[in-house]
């Protein structure tokens, strides 16, 4: 069995994005607050509280999706390892039957 350890990467970057998602949805909100006719003011505030909340939920969904991910790393790289022992305990049952024949 192989000793080195190996170093697992988050697949997706979460900063990155859930700083995409804030920013679609701060102008996404501002841009429906200037259509309704608000004040320039109430359409900050609210597109800023909005891409907050965005950002934190984007960055929660991220994690989410990254841990199902390395789980499913994870799990190839045990059955990966289980099927590579299973292998090398055949070739040395293998040979253990061939030299008990050949006596």
């Amino acid at each position: 069995m192989d000793n080195t350890i190996n170093e697992v990467n988050m697949p997706l970057h979460v900063r990155s994005i859930a700083v995409n998602i804030a920013v679609i949805c701060f102008f996404a909100l501002s841009l429906v607050g200037w259509i309704s006719g608000l004040s320039p003011s109430v359409c900050c505030k609210r597109a800023t509280i909005g891409a907050v909340l965005a950002y934190i939920a984007g960055a929660w969904a991220v994690r989410a999706i990254n841990a199902v991910l390395i789980q499913a790393m994870i799990a190839r790289q045990v059955a990966e390892q289980i099927n590579a022992q299973s292998a090398s305990n055949r070739k040395a049952s293998q040979k253990d039957n061939r030299s008990r024949a050949g006596n």
